[in-house]
């Protein structure tokens, strides 16, 4: 299938893209950056230098994903996402001389295949978000997001654990080191270790 590209978008001829990439107005493709097939790259969507992003990938509109970004297979990117990769951003140095990218120290983060990340949240870097995770709107993710884990929040907080189908997951039965937990709708079974899920239903969280 064709590459779709608006003629608004500005991509780089040094990136790569997939067959039946479809990559919408004003989005901008840095050189480097690799795309796969059947992907969706919404309305003013920044992808910068040596971006990785999987196939099957759908990327909302306004989405900023910065450098050290890989992101997986059929990963949702929803409204306004916010990447960063500077655990320390400074504009200056201490001289007040402006900083280059050699002063940089580029942290990386990993999305993880299946991932859904809601509207406007903020993913700090340095973190992994598992297989299947769901990132709830408005969040704010600092820390890492174990497979079919829910958090939402300001820090996200682990609430839960959801099936591929997005339903939240239910206990069936336990073991000595895991929960047996099964989706509500489609019966799909998942062992998770007791720890992170005693860790999602503490009221203290």
């Amino acid at each position: 299938m064709a590459i779709r590209i608006h003629p608004t978008a500005e991509v780089s001829t040094d990136a790569e893209i997939g067959d039946g990439t479809v990559i919408w107005h004003h989005a901008q493709i840095r050189e480097g950056a690799r795309i796969g097939v059947h992907c969706i790259i919404g309305k003013g969507v920044y992808i910068d230098v040596g971006v990785v992003i999987g196939d099957n990938v759908k990327i909302q509109n306004y989405v900023s994903i910065y450098r050290g970004v890989i992101i997986e297979d059929g990963v949702f990117i929803g409204p306004h996402v916010c990447f960063t990769n500077d655990i320390f951003p400074r504009a200056i140095r201490p001289d007040g001389s402006l900083k280059t990218e050699e002063d940089w120290v580029v942290i990386k983060t990993l999305v993880r295949r299946g991932a859904s990340i809601g509207a406007n949240s903020t993913i700090r870097c340095g973190v992994t978000i598992g297989e299947w995770a769901m990132v709830g709107a408005g969040s704010v993710v600092t820390r890492e997001v174990p497979p079919y884990g829910l958090v939402y929040g300001n820090p996200a907080r682990l609430r839960g654990f959801v099936c591929p189908c997005g339903a939240k997951l239910r206990t069936v039965r336990q073991t000595s080191e895991h929960i047996i937990a099964q989706c509500p709708q489609n019966h799909f079974q998942i062992a998770i270790p007791a720890s992170n899920w005693k860790a999602a239903m503490s009221p203290s969280r």
